[in-house]
């Protein structure tokens, strides 16, 4: 198991000691969102050339740190097309630069139908499912003439909500390029959380092979709703999903979130120990 973190939760002036400072931390790897975690050059798209790849290759393997996921989340279910062309443009330049960094997986949400990214019941309809679909295979169809892979993170608010509309996006498009980027407790609400292990082991049983990365956070109820935190920091059972990784895919990027400079450690011994049980 190679922890890391997300990039934008480690505090650094420049680049270069944004890199060194998750090394230092002991962290394998790292989710890069540029305009999140970039604080010394302009970050719009027209930012990822060549040059900009490989200067920052160089850093992440001087400091022995993998760049897990290239995040790229944008809506692919807008309902204005100008935004969806300005987006796919968008996810298809990540891929070209995910290319020559040599990330892991450029990754993303499912999104909503509407400009706002908001939840709606039609996002949970077969109707928003194919509109999804549709827009994404465009983008995973250039992911494969570059030999990238996109993954996809289901989250409960968005289209992709549940392990069967996952399961359904990938037979419907049906490439090793499409993958998935597994948050479990992205998967929960107030209603589900106290069936969560239930919900990790059907994912598992339908996505297993095609989990290409996994963030790791915790949950707590706080007044009756729910809300995520690091890791050891809440209710979440991680016996089975150590227990899958470690006899399943024992060397995959695992990713913290909601960290901050103070807890991130902590974090991320704690899943160390849980993994060390399993």
């Amino acid at each position: 198991m190679r922890i890391g973190i997300r990039a934008h939760d480690v505090k650094a002036d420049t680049f270069e000691g944004l890199v060194e400072a998750i090394h230092e931390q002991g962290m394998h790897c790292c989710q890069l969102a540029v305009p999140k975690a970039i604080k010394e050059f302009p970050t719009q798209k027209e930012v990822l050339t060549p040059g900009l790849a490989l200067y920052m290759k160089e850093i992440f393997a001087a400091n022995k740190v993998d760049v897990a996921v290239l995040g790229c989340y944008h809506n692919l279910a807008t309902p204005d097309e100008e935004a969806l062309a300005d987006t796919t443009d968008t996810y298809k330049r990540h891929i070209l630069f995910a290319s020559l960094l040599g990330a892991g997986v450029v990754g993303t949400e499912t999104g909503n139908c509407n400009v706002e990214y908001r939840y709606e019941p039609y996002s949970h309809t077969e109707e928003a499912l194919q509109i999804f679909i549709k827009n994404l295979r465009p983008v995973v169809e250039y992911a494969e003439k570059l030999g990238v892979i996109v993954g996809i993170e289901p989250v409960c608010r968005h289209i992709v909500c549940n392990a069967k509309r996952a399961r359904a996006v990938l037979d419907a498009i049906k490439s090793p390029n499409l993958q998935i980027i597994f948050d479990p407790v992205n998967l929960l609400n107030e209603k589900n959380c106290a069936q969560h292990v239930e919900i990790i082991k059907e994912f598992t049983e339908l996505l297993g092979p095609d989990i290409a990365t996994i963030h790791a956070k915790d949950f707590k109820l706080v007044d009756g709703v729910l809300k995520s935190c690091p890791c050891g920091f809440g209710e979440m059972n991680y016996d089975f999903l150590m227990s899958y990784i470690k006899n399943h895919k024992p060397h995959i990027h695992v990713l913290l979130e909601d960290t901050v400079p103070e807890n991130a450690l902590q974090a991320k011994a704690f899943l160390e120990e849980a993994y060390s049980r399993a």
